[in-house]
């Protein structure tokens, strides 16, 4: 597993209990990884500190919604948001959420144009589906998204409770999401 270091050449990347450094922990004794689910309410909650603001500001433009709501035609969308990310020189991914056969969010990745390393197309999408329809409870959607959804972002979809994510042109189900760890 990649963690961030490259072994010195020579050394096999299996890890040796003597000289692996101890998994960081928090002030009150939980592993980083374990906090992940936490962080994932926290920024869906609170929202980005930069992009909240413009957001705010904005009016909301009404979502285009495709002539024959079927789950290939909202993975189309899915890939057209995934296409205004790389569009605007950001990473290739895009998601939306559905509710009654309708678009209630939708986002492309965020993570480079707005220097947010949780601005994933997921995140923004709930975002903007809670904004669109006034609730943080977006029970009774699907998520469809370009690729399978990070643990944060699948965290993030199971506090606003989301009920299925789908992912990729072949239209993968990953079931209802659920916290990792």
């Amino acid at each position: 597993m990649f963690c961030g270091k490259i072994p010195p050449s020579g050394q096999n990347d299996i890890e040796n209990p003597a000289t692996t450094p101890p998994k960081q922990q928090t002030s009150f004794g939980i592993t980083r990884r374990a906090m992940l689910p936490v962080s994932g309410i926290a920024v869906l909650m609170l929202g980005s500190h930069q992009t909240a603001p413009a957001f705010a500001s904005q009016s909301l433009e009404e979502i285009r919604q495709p002539p024959n709501p079927v789950a290939s035609e909202f993975m189309d969308r899915a890939f057209e948001m995934r296409e205004i990310a790389v569009e605007r020189g950001d990473q290739a991914y895009g998601a939306i959420v559905v509710r009654n056969n309708q678009i209630v969010g939708q986002s492309w990745s965020r993570v480079v144009i707005d220097r947010d390393p949780t601005s994933h197309a997921e995140m923004s999408a709930i975002r903007d589906a809670a904004r669109r329809l006034d609730d943080r409870d977006l029970t009774g959607t699907v998520m469809y998204s370009s690729s399978r959804p990070c643990p944060m972002c699948e965290a993030a979809a199971f506090w606003a409770g989301i009920g299925q994510l789908v992912y990729g042109r072949n239209l993968n189900s990953a079931g209802s999401p659920k916290l990792c760890c």
